[in-house]
C-alpha cells in the first residue's frame, strides 16, 4: 500500500453532525505511530477534539501498535496535539464555546511530503429527524443512480 493512498475517514461524523467549517491540521506523532499510519492502521471512531491552554488536542484517536516496534512502541489511544496557527485556534475556540457545537475529526491522510494531516470540522449535532432526512436523501440518490444505470 502506497503511503499516499492512506485516507482514513470518520464516516459517522457527517451523519451525526452538520459540518460548517473545516481545517487541515498537522499531528504531533512518534516514530512508531507514523509507521503504523503508513500501513493504514488507524481509526477515527469515537474521536473528538478539545482545546486546552490555547492548544488543540485530539482524543481517543486509534493508531495500532507498530508490529516491529520494541519497548519504544506507543500506546494505541493517547491524546495527540494538533498543529494549527493562532487564527485557526481562536476560530475553533470561539465555535466550540457555543452551545451544541463541537470539533470533530473528519479525515486522516498523508500528504505529498509524507506528513500526517487531520481534517477537522466544526460540527453541530443533528437531531433524530435530521438523521432520518439524511438517510432518506441518501436512499433517493441511490434510487436515481439505479434508474440512470438501467437506461
Amino acid at each position: 500500500m502506497n503511503s499516499k493512498d492512506i485516507n482514513i475517514k470518520n464516516r459517522r461524523a457527517k451523519f451525526d453532525y452538520e459540518i460548517s467549517d473545516t481545517f487541515t491540521a498537522g499531528i504531533v506523532l512518534t516514530g512508531t505511530e507514523i509507521k503504523s499510519l503508513r500501513q493504514g492502521k488507524g481509526g477515527l471512531v469515537d474521536t473528538f477534539c478539545y482545546i486546552d491552554n490555547g492548544e488543540v488536542w485530539v482524543k481517543n484517536m486509534y493508531i495500532a501498535e507498530y508490529f516491529y516496534g520494541t519497548y519504544n512502541n506507543h500506546t494505541e489511544r493517547r491524546d495527540r496535539k494538533l498543529l494549527l496557527n493562532k487564527k485557526e485556534i481562536s476560530k475553533l475556540e470561539k465555535a466550540a464555546k457555543e452551545a451544541g457545537y463541537t470539533i470533530v475529526p473528519l479525515k486522516l491522510f498523508i500528504n505529498d511530503r509524507g506528513l500526517a494531516k487531520l481534517v477537522i470540522g466544526i460540527g453541530r449535532g443533528k437531531k433524530e429527524y435530521d438523521k432520518r432526512q439524511s438517510i432518506k436523501e441518501r436512499e433517493d440518490k441511490r434510487a436515481m443512480a439505479r434508474l440512470f444505470e438501467k437506461k
